[in-house]
């Protein structure tokens, strides 16, 4: 039975959904426990969709952070809050999807392009989670300006009475528990850590978290580069899908010395190259905007760096061009699944 309540206050205007969420800088390193006012939090980064759950006196709404409702993506999710999150609440986190021992983000998407008609089938195949982090609301009342330290007890209070896809993310004050997490989390798909500061309010819009990634180095093939191959700004890094050499990312822009270094061992590619002579600026290669595509022999390996977002084998983020590995050859590379 839903837990309704007809008598309940009506939620705040700017609560009632879209919500403003609190955002999260990016750091290079963990940051010690007494970095945040009240001493750190630290939390896994989820690989997924961030979606606030407004839970109104008989419904439920899914608001994106970009203010979009994505209720009818996530029917799974929606019935579940609608069911087990009181009235008068509204609950901040992500929503993930598992394939197997990982998170999935290409399934996320997946939902976000399915016609409305066979989301069902998405569901049955590929269900949905929900982690909740924060709670904003309880019984009606607006909890933003209560410390993270309130605002975390009383969700897991409510948390208690859950059960999947529902879940509470876990959270720790201990330093050494955080860099365990990094490690032995990143296998799964977690990007990393957020940080809060135990004696911090919600601040809708502003960037008081912090957010440190997961790096970890893995190697490539040089298959394109943008710019001319005697002075290349960015790598163009590839593997091979059954047998086809397809874009798996692109590395930030490359210092002097990496363009130097990349370029003593490009060689220009001949007309069997399977790539197009312009490549797209967004994501994957994609987007409306594109530039010249230098094509390169794919026979020299790079070393990179990248974090822990990947779609089907194929990064997410920009690389991070650590050096040639002249010691390797593409048959030593792991084939994109």
């Amino acid at each position: 039975m839903p837990l309704s309540a007809t008598g309940l206050p009506a939620l705040p205007p700017e609560l009632s959904g879209p919500v403003a969420v609190q955002l999260a800088k990016p750091v290079r390193a963990i940051p010690q426990p007494a970095a945040l006012a009240g001493g750190c939090r630290y939390e896994p980064k989820w690989d997924g969709y961030r979606l606030v759950i407004v839970r109104d006196r008989s419904s439920t709404r899914l608001w994106s952070k970009q203010g979009r409702d994505l209720t009818d993506r996530f029917p799974d999710v929606a019935a579940a809050a609608l069911a087990q999150v009181p009235a008068g609440s509204v609950v901040d986190g992500e929503v993930v999807i598992w394939n197997g021992e990982r998170l999935d983000f290409g399934l996320l998407q997946r939902r976000m392009v399915t016609a409305a008609g066979r989301i069902a089938a998405q569901v049955s195949a590929a269900p949905a989670s929900y982690v909740a982090f924060d709670l904003l609301a309880s019984g009606g009342e607006d909890l933003r300006g209560r410390t993270l330290t309130r605002r975390r007890a009383a969700l897991e209070a409510m948390a208690g009475r859950w059960a999947p896809p529902l879940q509470l993310s876990p959270v720790t004050a201990d330093l050494d528990e955080a860099q365990q997490w990094f490690t032995d989390f990143r296998p799964a798909g977690i990007e990393g850590l957020v940080v809060k500061g135990a004696a911090t309010r919600y601040a809708p819009g502003r960037r008081d978290w912090l957010k440190v990634k997961s790096w970890e180095t893995t190697e490539v093939l040089a298959g394109g580069v943008i710019g001319p191959v005697e002075r290349p700004s960015q790598l163009v890094a590839g593997r091979y899908r059954d047998g086809e050499l397809v874009v798996v990312g692109r590395t930030s822009p490359l210092s002097p010395q990496q363009s130097a270094e990349l370029a003593a061992v490009l060689r220009p590619a001949g007309d069997h190259h399977p790539w197009p002579e312009r490549i797209g600026t967004g994501r994957f290669g994609g987007g409306r905007l594109s530039v010249p595509l230098t094509r390169v022999e794919p026979t020299a390996v790079v070393e990179v760096s990248a974090d822990a977002a990947l779609q089907a084998g194929v990064f997410r983020h920009p690389l991070r061009f650590v050096r040639v590995r002249p010691d390797l050859h593409p048959e030593d590379l792991p084939p994109v699944p």
